[in-house]
């Protein structure tokens, strides 16, 4: 096996050999027009997913893969309509005692402690006591602390990364916190009590041990209907119903239910307050500027446009301003 240094995804260029280990997922064998077996896969490290196309494959090599999993291989990369891909020769599977993970899962730059005592922070201004209480009750819950400091919030779009929940998290209740006295009309404390619970489900919904992917409860109830489940648990816990307004708890879910804003994102329901308005659209102002960046970042055309991007239905415009004469 090749033990030279691996180069990531987003170091690789057109026409370069590869030897080297990588992350392999939802491998399928194919047939060309004539007949001949092909092996089509994601290849994957901490920096992005790249196509994978063997030719000549065989129903042996075939059953040799994981279905997600690590192998070393051999090939060349390639562009393909536009995109690059790696052309595989050879390809083995590898253990995973033998694979050094940080150099496969993305995680953030951010420091993970800072940013979880700066949520801490936020939700201690929150003055409602009912909310309030709440809000202490999830951050008391380390097991589920846990996970909301180590999720990522997304697989493939925004803040698809270890601690991605958490940034992503944080930086809405800062947006809250910068927009909420010039509309002095919302009621702040659902705001920020929403902003810091609208993807709680996203802490069951995902699994990342060695790799991003939904869960089967993820798949079966996704993070909208588990983290107003996981809200009305807490509710219970803390109070009898009568205890807990129940005006408040319905629009504390409603947010929760209608963050993603129209219904062909999962929405159950519209948002129909001021403050799920509020959150909503915080969230895909968050959401879609780190896409973007992202897009931007991982982009290795030669052109000022990205490849389409699918989730806003256009390229993204590479250059800065800043940057041009």
């Amino acid at each position: 096996m090749n033990q030279s240094p691996r180069r990531s995804i987003s170091q690789l260029n057109a026409a370069e050999r590869v030897q080297q280990v990588f992350l392999i997922s939802q491998p399928q064998l194919r047939s060309t027009n004539r007949g001949d077996y092909y092996i089509a896969a994601y290849l994957s490290d901490s920096t992005g997913r790249i196509n994978g196309r063997m030719w000549q494959a065989t129903e042996e090599i075939f059953q040799t893969l994981p279905a997600e999993g690590f192998v070393w291989l051999q090939g060349r990369t390639e562009n393909y309509q536009g995109s690059p891909q790696i052309v595989i020769d050879a390809i083995k599977p590898i253990p995973i005692e033998e694979v050094d993970l940080s150099e496969f899962l993305p995680a953030t730059g951010k420091n993970i402690d800072e940013m979880f005592a700066e949520v801490k922070k936020i939700v201690s201004s929150i003055k409602n006591p009912h909310l309030a209480r709440l809000c202490q009750a999830f951050l008391a819950d380390e097991p589920l602390m846990r996970l909301f400091r180590s999720a990522p919030a997304a697989i493939a779009l925004h803040h698809a990364y270890l601690g991605g929940l958490l940034e992503h998290t944080l930086s809405l209740m800062q947006l809250g916190v910068r927009i909420l006295p010039h509309y002095s009309h919302l009621d702040a404390d659902l705001v920020l009590t929403g902003l810091f619970l609208h993807d709680i489900g996203k802490t069951t919904e995902l699994d990342y041990d060695i790799s991003f992917k939904y869960s089967d409860q993820g798949r079966l109830l996704g993070h909208i209907v588990q983290g107003s489940i996981m809200v009305q648990q807490k509710i219970k816990e803390l109070d009898s119903p009568e205890t807990f307004p129940p005006v408040l708890q319905n629009s504390l879910l409603h947010i929760i239910v209608s963050h993603h804003g129209i219904k062909e994102f999962g929405c159950p329901v519209l948002p129909a307050t001021p403050e799920a308005f509020a959150v909503h659209h915080l969230d895909n102002l968050d959401s879609k500027i780190a896409l973007v960046f992202t897009e931007i970042d991982k982009c290795s055309n030669q052109t000022d446009w990205t490849n389409y991007v699918r989730a806003i239905e256009a390229p993204v415009y590479k250059r800065r301003p800043s940057e041009i004469d």
